[in-house]
């Protein structure tokens, strides 16, 4: 589909210009580690390369300025078909716990409160039309709708080296990239909770419905990413409900528990001094899990004393001291085993203030368990160092996962056929967008006609028509279409609950084009070229 006169040379030129420059750097994806079940996919990035084989039949008398700008001409043309012919693509770029270390991660997490802004910057970007961020502990995630596939990578792959003053060659060797069906079934594992280090943890769930919940009312976070993330949630649900995959199951502060006694000598565990830093949604996790192991007393070092004193009301039976954060180095010279969980961007514990601790209580063999769930690390590495100390993270959290594989295993069989589904359902509801504006063109298109000939009707009628008259003509016409249409909407709409297949409604959409000659307007594609080129011309 060529591109309108006024727009396909000097407005295109802007667009045209800045994306040809990138399309000769590629990024190979990496290969995705194999996680809990999934499916072995092999994603790579579309090479896509514009030919211009220019070859006037005048080519012997035509000028050579006049042969050049006609090639130029052909390419931008041949450019822009490429544009208007592909079809956006739903692509997620990330790292997780499965292809890159903390270290990386934490250089690119980013906070709640700057997920709009992210969004913002990402759309403002040349090929990307809408998205969302998924940012925890344990992944950071980039999921956009892009105009183009590899251009649109290119740019959020330098936006994310920008933002994280991290490399883009050094991103390379870890991201993960997936598109359109493998990204949304990507999703769709993560929120049922099979691509967590703990199968069917709940927690990432509360954090994929958090994204709907910041990005709703904010430009950016579309149709289609919105749809992505709201079925998501659906699926998460439903996957918990149906297979009950998350009974016996854990979650990142549960497995920080269970790891800590792991490494704890069985006569210990009456004794162990426990101490908690930081009282956020995390911290509260990882102090009930110690009350559910048994633990009856422990010090929560915090901010302030109000998190602490709801939860201490909310576990009566348990003796929990706060302390403020000016005296956590004390606690943690008085304490066995240290959980540290707080949104802190620098380390709370390095190895020059850790070496002049008091030692560990021989009942857990003198050395001191250091257990950091935060992103970005609360404990430094180089408290690893010294010899009666012991640091765990969230990386560790891989030996809790090792017990009752083929229990897991069977459960995420249940949840990869609901997942299927559930993919096969969003595709084809992404699909049926294609439709819409058909179906909003054949309503106006019919509506005009309804009143054209509703007006000429009471015209012949006169003008002392009462209005329950007029109303009732009204009515009668309106009925009348809406009925006439009902059977073309219906085969205008594919949402994959019936037999209809993609390939018919989207025929039926075609000839009622035709038939009605809806297709007059540029495409919904090409108006948002036009107002990306225009936005960036500003």
């Amino acid at each position: 589909m060529a591109l309108p006169s006024t727009f396909s040379a000097p407005k295109f030129d802007a667009l045209y210009l800045k994306s040809s420059s990138s399309s000769s750097s590629q990024f190979p994806s990496k290969a995705l580690p194999t996680a809990f079940l999934r499916h072995d996919r092999t994603t790579f990035v579309r090479r896509g390369v514009v030919r211009c084989d220019s070859k006037p039949s005048d080519a012997s008398v035509a000028p050579n300025n006049a042969i050049s700008l006609s090639a130029l001409e052909q390419l931008k043309t041949s450019a822009a078909d490429r544009y208007t012919k592909e079809r956006s693509s739903i692509v997620v770029i990330g790292l997780s716990v499965h292809t890159a270390p903390v270290e990386m991660r934490e250089k690119l997490a980013i906070p709640e409160a700057e997920w709009p802004r992210a969004i913002a910057e990402l759309c403002s970007l040349n090929h990307i039309e809408e998205a969302a961020v998924l940012s925890t502990c344990n992944r950071m995630e980039i999921y956009v709708l892009a105009l183009s596939q590899h251009r649109g990578v290119k740019e959020v792959m330098e936006w994310m080296s920008k933002t994280s003053s991290v490399p883009v060659s050094e991103l390379n060797q870890h991201r993960f990239l997936l598109y359109n069906n493998d990204a949304t079934q990507h999703l769709f594992e993560v929120a049922a909770g099979l691509d967590s280090l703990v199968l069917g943890e709940g927690q990432i769930l509360a954090q994929v419905k958090q994204v709907v919940k910041v990005g709703q009312g904010v430009n950016g976070f579309g149709r289609n990413i919105s749809g992505l993330f709201k079925h998501a949630i659906t699926v998460g649900k439903r996957v918990r409900t149906e297979t009950n995959i998350a009974s016996g199951a854990v979650s990142v502060s549960s497995a920080a528990v269970e790891l800590a006694f792991m490494k704890l000598p069985e006569a210990s565990l009456d004794n162990t001094r426990m101490l908690v830093i930081g009282a956020g949604k995390m911290g509260k996790l990882v102090i009930k899990h110690l009350v559910a192991k048994g633990c009856k007393k422990m010090v929560v070092v915090n901010r302030t004393e109000e998190r602490v004193a709801a939860i201490r009301e909310e576990l009566k039976d348990t003796e929990i001291i706060y302390k403020p954060l000016s005296e956590m180095l004390t606690c943690a010279g008085e304490a066995d085993v240290v959980f540290t969980s707080t949104a802190s961007e620098t380390p709370l514990f390095l190895k020059s203030n850790v070496k002049d601790l008091p030692p560990a209580s021989q009942d857990v063999g003198g050395r001191r368990i250091f257990v950091d769930i935060s992103v970005p690390r609360n404990v430094g590495s180089c408290v690893s160092d010294l010899e009666y100390v012991r640091v765990y993270n969230v990386d560790d959290l891989k030996e809790v996962v090792a017990a009752n594989k083929e229990d897991r295993l069977r459960k995420a069989m249940e949840a990869q056929t609901i997942i299927a589904e559930e993919s096969k359902q969003f595709e084809a509801w992404r699909d049926s967008l294609e439709t819409v504006p058909t179906i909003k063109k054949l309503r106006a298109y019919a509506e005009r006609i309804r009143l054209a000939e509703l007006e000429k009707c009471l015209g012949k009628m006169g003008d002392d028509i009462p209005k329950k008259t007029r109303r009732a003509v009204d009515d009668l016409s309106r009925g009348i279409v809406n009925k006439l249409l009902h059977g073309p909407m219906q085969h205008l709409r594919c949402d994959g609950n019936d037999s209809r297949t993609l390939s018919e409604t989207l025929e039926n959409m075609h000839a009622l084009n035709r038939m009605f000659n809806l297709d007059t307007e540029i495409s919904v594609l090409e108006q948002k070229i036009r107002a990306k080129v225009e936005q960036n011309q500003k």
